[in-house]
């Protein structure tokens, strides 16, 4: 266990990111984000107690459910986190955020998403979202040769859907409800015309859009055009503070100049920014994590993403999983830049592997899936369990079949 008052002072204390890298700083990035703390926090937090309880009012005729469903919401959050409170919000494009996978408020997307996770404790009378967020990936095709990559084994073969193809099972997904489309690949800006035109014929009012890249072919003029399109946000992959030792990860010369390009061109042009990190054995130290959000906070970016390696992909029969140090070391480390005061002006942490060991699996068609660039159906990108494929089966077939087999490596969430 990490010592806070230790890990405090090294995040405070340690030289700085730029002095680490002896890299210059991002000078054209434009601040697109405000984190808000202090009594405008506790306010805006007001406010979204009080939309909350206007949609269980709007929903539900038995006035005690107006108090008992929401109460029963905040009951479900501190069996996950305890009595933790968050010391900060991401505030950009006039919606605040609270986490990665929870649209910002208040949004269409954001009221859909709450109704839908009350709908799991009393059931609603109008139809709500199926689903939190669904990946969807339209390439095969990418430059990169990464060291975990989860589609190793179709990595550059030929692709199988065509651009109506993916807008007309995305179209699928949205008539059964979902709050976030995450669109990946391969790497997906390589289909930079596909992307603009889901996003011209798809509902982008009822459902948040992000594209997850490795920051090639993220221009200033592709990062305006998907803005303009409607696009949300961008998770950037950026799996170590050292460019070198990114490079190598990600088996191209040019990738951490992609990611970094990336980042300063979708800040520049008003996109979320989410930088996503395969948190190795390796890679797993107090000094990395903090060197790695310290830079992180030096170019801008909103949210960090922590994921934990699998064995699929590239990865599969190499022994890969975090030991029991590694993963309580993440889960301290997730705890103290999203709970401590003392780390207001990091960006915010999202951890899955924390809340997959105590609560379970969100995803297997309960509140999440992948369809693959073949068109198959699988329980998430990191677990390849498959149950159909839109050419050969009904799309409730599929995730039925999805939900009746549930997650093969943690508990499967019901409500």
């Amino acid at each position: 266990m990490i010592n806070y008052q230790k890990y405090n002072q090294l995040v405070l204390t340690q030289n700085d990111t730029k002095s680490i890298l002896n890299q210059p700083q991002i000078a054209s990035i434009k601040k697109n984000r405000t984190i808000i703390t202090g009594l405008k926090k506790e306010w805006i937090e007001i406010l979204f107690r009080i939309t909350i309880f206007k949609i269980a009012i709007k929903n539900y005729r038995n006035p005690w459910h107006w108090v008992y469903v929401p109460l029963t919401l905040d009951k479900k959050r501190r069996k996950a986190i305890g009595e933790h409170r968050l010391f900060k919000l991401i505030h950009i494009n006039n919606r605040y955020y609270w986490g990665l996978y929870t649209p910002g408020w208040n949004g269409n997307s954001f009221q859909n998403f709450i109704a839908s996770e009350m709908n799991r404790i009393i059931p609603m009378r109008k139809k709500v979202n199926q689903f939190i967020n669904v990946y969807v990936s339209i390439t095969k095709k990418c430059s990169l040769r990464c060291e975990h990559c989860y589609e190793w084994e179709n990595l550059n073969t030929k692709d199988n859907l065509s651009t109506e193809v993916i807008v007309s099972n995305i179209i699928k997904i949205q008539q059964k409800g979902v709050s976030q489309i995450h669109l990946t690949g391969g790497e997906p800006l390589l289909r930079i015309a596909a992307i603009l035109e889901i996003l011209e014929h798809c509902d982008k009012k009822n459902t948040d859009f992000w594209v997850l890249t490795s920051g090639f072919k993220l221009t200033d003029e592709n990062a305006k055009n998907l803005h303009l399109g409607g696009l949300t946000g961008v998770f950037i992959s950026l799996d170590h503070f050292d460019p070198e030792k990114h490079n190598t990860f990600r088996g191209y010369k040019d990738a951490f100049y992609w990611a970094k390009e990336g980042v300063k061109n979708a800040i520049n042009n008003n996109l979320v920014v989410a930088l996503s990190i395969c948190v190795t054995n390796e890679f797993t130290s107090t000094e990395n994590l903090i060197s790695y959000v310290k830079l992180a906070k030096e170019w801008g970016v909103s949210f960090i993403q922590l994921l934990e390696p699998k064995e699929v992909g590239h990865y599969a029969d190499k022994n890969v999983v975090l030991s029991n140090e590694k993963t309580a070391l993440l889960d301290d480390f997730y705890f103290n830049m999203n709970y401590d005061s003392n780390n207001k002006s990091f960006p915010l942490i999202s951890n899955h592997g924390y809340y997959q060991r105590r609560q379970g699996c969100y995803a297997s068609g309960n509140r999440s899936f992948y369809l693959d660039a073949n068109g198959d159906f699988n329980s998430c990108p990191f677990c390849h369990q498959k149950s159909g494929s839109i050419f050969n089966d009904t799309f409730d077939d599929c995730i039925t079949d999805m939900i009746s087999k549930g997650c093969p490596n943690y508990i499967q969430i019901k409500t």
